[in-house]
């Protein structure tokens, strides 16, 4: 019998196939080759220290990828401090208390500058690093296309109005989706994130105690952790099983009614993704070519090139 693990091996080869074929024209999966070779050895060391002391770290960086990406395009501008004259995104109502892990990226930036001055933007870093995460808790690879350079503004507004909510119906996910040129199939196969990570108890709390397209004793375990008038913070594995291994148990969960989101749950819920659902559920190899596919295809949205935006010094803050 063929195992997973030969199953992503498989699907490796043609994402890279797809991916090196299909980015945007003006990024360039070697664009650092001559002027800092060394970017994707630093990013990979770095991230690996930070995942090893905190597995939960994978999801948090891919997961902050997602929310620059949705914002503008994948600009770096999630990275941005709010100063005294700026307002970031950091304080958007998807994003406070709950987008974490700038630190890695600060250590990753601190390494690459001691290495190649003034080269290698944020938003590279970010998208890099992404990566990475997921490789290091078992997931699939793919090619990032690079050559981003880093905003000078971000978009609090964009940011309360652009990202996806857990609360979300799937039409509104749809919706959402294809307004960043994304179809509903990248959008269940991007979905498959949620195999790893965190949910805060405020963001799935409706969902548990209200709808009915939740298995009860699932519910039950979670109402442990989230009591219905206090805990927001308080934090559940958005997968049981293996919250800490990048794999397709998500979508196996959401067959038996144990998605942690009402936004998950609406995948699969007699609704258009369902049989996809169950297609990722029974085939990991065909979601981890999706899900390459996609996070190429996200990377590419709306990238600053050529003279546009700048090189971050600090990726917290506009030259």
């Amino acid at each position: 019998m063929v195992s997973i693990g030969q199953l992503i091996i498989i699907a490796f080869s043609a994402i890279s196939l797809f991916s090196s074929s299909n980015v945007n024209a003006q990024l360039s999966a070697n664009f650092y080759a001559k002027s800092c070779p060394n970017f994707q050895t630093i990013v990979r060391n770095t991230m690996r220290q930070a995942v090893t002391k905190e597995p939960r770290m994978g999801a948090s960086i891919l997961r902050l990828f997602f929310h620059d990406c949705f914002v503008n395009g994948c600009d770096g501008s999630v990275l941005l401090d709010d100063t005294t004259t700026f307002t970031g995104e950091k304080s958007a109502l998807p994003n406070k208390n709950s987008i974490r892990g700038f630190e890695v990226i600060d250590a990753i930036k601190t390494s690459i500058e001691a290495a190649c001055n003034a080269t290698v933007s944020c938003a590279d870093i970010l998208a890099l690093a992404a990566r990475e995460g997921v490789i290091l808790l078992g997931g699939p690879t793919w090619t990032v296309p690079l050559g981003r350079r880093d905003a000078r503004t971000a978009s609090l507004n964009a940011a309360n109005t652009n990202l996806p909510s857990p609360f979300a119906n799937l039409s509104t996910l749809i919706s959402n989706f294809a307004a960043q040129g994304l179809t509903a199939r990248d959008m269940t196969a991007l979905s498959g994130a949620h195999t790893i990570g965190q949910a805060r108890c405020l963001t799935f709390r409706t969902h548990i105690y209200n709808d009915t397209n939740i298995n009860s004793a699932f519910a039950n375990s979670l109402k442990a952790t989230c009591p219905f008038s206090s805990g927001d913070n308080n934090l559940a594995p958005i997968d049981l099983r293996t919250p800490n291994r990048f794999d397709n148990n998500y979508y196996q969960n959401l067959l038996t009614q144990r998605g942690v989101f009402h936004s998950d749950q609406e995948l699969f819920n007699g609704g258009s993704q369902d049989a996809l659902v169950r297609a990722y559920s029974n085939n990991i190899a065909l979601f981890a070519s999706d899900f390459a596919a996609a996070m190429v295809k996200m990377g590419n949205l709306s990238p600053l090139t050529g003279s546009n935006g700048e090189i971050r010094k600090n990726c917290r803050i506009i030259n």
